[in-house]
């Protein structure tokens, strides 16, 4: 970059940006905006520095507008998350393939070396930079800039005094001026000076780092060699031999453990009796372990993949078709696990732990199917990339359903059919729960026990809402999950006078609905 004030200049601004956006505020907008502010800076700064983009790092804008946007309409806990992380990734990665584009063709290895140089432009360049200006600046004899600085100091030293004095009398002159000095003044108690100096030390940092990571995008971006795109980043030592036992081995294993699966495929319930079990214990026994050893097992081929050699075209068709046969059998235990998980769901209930294996199994399977499609083809390098867009598709699926909105739907039908819905877990679900807890409570179609049992969950949520609104008064904190709660609830509140709350002795929140049944709004442990 040649003009190195617009650089520290616009740092400066997202730097001060930030604090005004997010220093004791609750998150909402501000995130998306943030990032939109990053992203509009960097381009100027680039482009008027004829720095211009590779069409395929365009293409992360997408899915980075579509995560960071996402972070103020979810408020579920790891779709939050999620999108918040997905979102700061794929920002790096677009400063790390700015004018290259290349990020198609990363590697694992790309990847971490790829983050690793970031973070290093983030600490070491921008230092590196104003060493550099100063050599030119000096050889083109511009030291005049330095005294400049301290011209403008003096000034300002000169200038407080006098403008002091003539605020002096002009707020003996008005009183409501007087006022409004005071009000100003009092924003530099000497009380809140270790807040300043704190908030004033991670602006010069935001402004340092983000001033690093558009130097890197500018000098470091162009993707000219990737990691292993010419030879390997080290010989394969394993011979097929010890390869094929291991694999052959581990699809033995896996073999015997499906076809002993099969007869709870077709039996149902009634091999499980047989064998002793509850559904309880079916469901809960072996299903951590068996996405487990789906995800090690995609480690094992992978690994396999990297370190083994295959000299002839009948030693890489013979390892394609063990990998063929070990994705086939794990994909036939990921069956027999979201078997079990909806085995237990039918007995207990929805929750967030168990809707979420039910997403991120579907996109482990895909994940492997396209792994071993890679291993075929001969794409080893786009394992990298299957596993960012399998994660990505996680996000976006869970985005799509709405996990909490998903959980009360399911939740409510059961209670339809007779069972019992748990208040207290629903009543702790986030703002996009609301929604679908108000349209169920007024359906026509609920049966009056379920909606007396929703009716109490929407009670709870009136007055949680009512402790928790302080809390997002700033437009930075909009959140439209949260503004779609406030509305809601305000229409259906009429119909929830009858519900009267109050405290148990231990303190937790209960309410009583026109039945007479009382329902506990919070509870010491929460369904898992």
């Amino acid at each position: 970059m040649q003009n190195s004030k617009r650089l520290w200049i616009s740092t400066l601004i997202l730097g001060i940006a930030f604090d005004f956006l997010f220093w004791k505020k609750a998150p909402g907008i501000s995130f998306a905006i943030y990032v939109g502010l990053c992203l509009i800076t960097g381009y100027l700064l680039l482009q008027l520095d004829s720095f211009r983009p590779a069409r395929r790092s365009l293409w992360l804008l997408l899915p980075i507008i579509f995560f960071s946007v996402m972070t103020f309409v979810r408020e579920e806990p790891l779709t939050l998350l999620l999108n918040h992380a997905l979102t700061l990734f794929l920002l790096a990665m677009l400063a790390l393939t700015y004018l290259g584009g290349r990020w198609l063709a990363y590697s694992m290895s790309d990847y971490a070396s790829g983050f690793f140089h970031l973070a290093g432009s983030m600490l070491s360049r921008p230092f590196g930079f104003i060493i550099e200006r100063r050599r030119i600046d000096k050889e083109a004899g511009k030291e005049a800039s330095g005294r400049q600085v301290w011209m403008i100091l003096r000034g300002l030293l000169i200038a407080l005094p006098v403008v002091v004095i003539f605020a002096a009398l002009l707020s003996s002159a008005d009183l409501i001026f007087a006022q409004r000095l005071d009000d100003f003044v009092t924003l530099f108690r000497l009380e809140r000076l270790p807040e300043y100096l704190f908030r004033g030390a991670y602006i010069l940092i935001g402004a340092y780092l983000l001033a690093g990571v558009f130097l890197h995008a500018a000098s470091r971006s162009q993707d000219d060699k990737l990691l292993g795109m010419d030879k390997p980043h080290f010989t394969p030592f394993l011979s097929f031999t010890e390869t094929a036992i291991v694999l052959g081995s581990v699809i033995l294993l896996f073999l015997t453990f499906v076809v002993i699966q099969f007869q709870y495929f077709f039996g149902g319930q009634a091999n499980i009796t047989l064998e002793g079990y509850t559904y309880s214990e079916y469901a809960r026994r072996g299903f951590g372990e068996l996405v487990t050893v789906a995800f090690f097992s995609l480690l094992l081929f992978l690994g396999l993949s990297t370190i083994t050699r295959r000299i002839s075209t009948w030693q890489q068709k013979a390892f394609s078709g063990t990998g063929i046969g070990l994705v086939v059998l794990v994909l036939v235990m990921l069956v027999s696990a979201y078997q079990r998980l909806v085995l237990y769901e039918a007995a207990y209930g929805f929750s967030r732990l168990r809707t979420y294996p039910h997403i991120f199994m579907i996109w482990l399977g895909v994940l492997l199917m396209a792994v071993v499609l890679l291993e075929v083809m001969r794409r080893q390098r786009s394992f990298a990339n299957a596993v960012l867009l399998a994660a990505m598709g996680f996000t976006v699926s869970l985005n799509l359903l709405n996990v909490d909105a998903f959980i009360v739907h399911q939740n409510v039908a059961r209670a339809s059919h007779g069972d019992v819905l748990d208040v207290p877990y629903l009543a702790s679900l986030s703002a996009d729960a609301v929604p679908i807890l108000a349209k169920e409570y007024r359906s026509i179609t609920i049966p009056t026990d379920a909606r007396d049992q929703v009716g109490a969950v929407l009670a709870c949520r009136m007055v949680i809402q009512d402790e928790q609104i302080y809390q997002y008064q700033s437009w930075q904190s909009f959140h439209l999950s949260r503004w779609n709660v406030e509305r809601i609830m305000q229409k259906v509140k009429i119909f929830l006078t009858h519900y009267q709350s109050n405290k148990d002795d231990r303190g937790l929140l209960m309410v009583v609905s026109p039945a007479g049944k009382e329902y506990q709004c919070w509870e010491y442990g929460h369904m898992d």
